[in-house]
């Protein structure tokens, strides 16, 4: 299992905690701010999911003006892993 705990920038939810498995099946997704419902959603719609289909899926949607969005984090804090 890897735990990842990674700082956004430039959205409302502050942090973002994953765990994945061996083969980097996503188990858990947390975020720390934000929208709690979306970003509940979110979670548990990824849950299950292998890293790399989350990043496709999810890297580059904005929000709003912001340049980013908490599913753009969330990608890129899979990309670190």
């Amino acid at each position: 299992m890897k735990h990842i705990t990674y700082k956004t920038s430039g959205t409302c939810s502050q942090l973002i905690d994953i765990t994945l498995d061996d083969n980097d099946i996503i188990q858990e997704v947390s975020f720390l701010g934000g929208c709690n419902g979306n970003l509940q959603g979110i979670g548990q719609l990824v849950k299950g999911m292998h890293r790399d289909q989350v990043i496709s899926k999810l890297q580059g949607i904005r929000c709003g003006y912001k340049n980013t969005s908490c599913p753009d984090q969330l990608a890129r804090a899979l990309q670190q892993a």
